[in-house]
């Protein structure tokens, strides 16, 4: 019997004894959902992703949250950690639940318990072997550098200021450096846990616009690959600002990815500007 006449039967069935109703009860926690979560989150307020104590954090929040929905502690798995202060448009996280509810009501049931700077965006029920880590193929971030004397204030949290005159095609030249598979040592945190640090880069586009907010340019980075290290993104970022202001030459940022030593100028970029924008599977 599939587990909605389960369900339908525990409760019309007037006659129908307390044990039969705990054996019901474990009849239907045999059943688990997993489900897949997309998220969107301002990360301004945000000791990052992952879990930390007493801290604000995003997976803590929906650990909380997603815990009082099904009764229990639950694990709540992310796409990959995002640091204090960057944003997401499109996270994914993955959660197993015991509770039969559907995706529309989890969804409101985790946007009723969370600050308004986090929302599930989409909730799905997906197959048990899914998980938001695990199964990602290739995650896609956008760094947002507004160039000009002045920021508006509507862009204060979410993109870096820049007052420098950066030189866009600079930065576009130097940027197809960055594709394909390398050794990215140079380009990410020193205290970072991974131990292979070869990842491959598919897209890495320098744009420019009119910001039309404040009146300024609006640069953008937009980095496609199939896994990223800690501050991997946001020291390339810097580095293309760097190369933008003439600090950098093409040939010294050609080095640093040969060699793994990163120079003083490629500084990593503040984490207001970078967001998280999609994960594919």
């Amino acid at each position: 019997m599939n587990r909605e006449c389960r369900i339908a039967n525990l409760k019309h069935n007037e006659s129908i004894t307390l044990s039969e109703i705990r054996d019901s009860q474990f009849q239907i926690r045999d059943f688990t959902l997993n489900f897949k979560l997309i998220l969107q989150y301002d990360g301004t307020d945000f000791h990052g992703w992952q879990m930390q104590g007493e801290l604000r954090t995003v997976q803590g929040e929906l650990t909380r949250a997603l815990s009082l929905i099904e009764g229990r502690e639950v694990a709540v798995h992310g796409s990959g950690r995002t640091d204090a202060g960057v944003h997401a448009e499109g996270q994914v996280a993955s959660v197993v639940l015991e509770r039969q509810i559907s995706s529309y009501k989890l969804r409101a049931a985790i946007n009723g318990n969370v600050e308004k700077d986090l929302r599930a965006i989409q909730v799905d029920e997906v197959e048990d072997d899914f998980h938001a880590r695990y199964s990602a193929t290739e995650k896609t971030y956008r760094y947002r550098i507004v160039n000009g004397p002045v920021i508006s204030p509507f862009w204060v949290r979410y993109a870096h200021h820049d007052a420098r005159p950066l030189d866009l095609q600079r930065m576009m030249r130097c940027s197809e450096l960055f594709l394909g598979e390398h050794d990215w040592t140079a380009f990410s945190a020193a205290q970072s846990e991974a131990e292979d640090r070869v990842r491959t880069i598919t897209e890495l586009t320098v744009c420019e616009s009119v910001d039309v907010l404040g009146g300024e340019k609006l640069i953008e980075i937009k980095t496609c690959g199939n896994g990223f290290l800690r501050y991997m993104v946001r020291t390339i970022a810097g580095t293309l600002m760097a190369v933008g202001r003439g600090e950098l030459q093409q040939s010294d940022v050609q080095r640093a990815i040969e060699d793994g030593v990163r120079p003083k100028e490629a500084v990593t970029a503040p984490a207001d500007g970078l967001t998280l924008v999609s994960v594919s599977y």
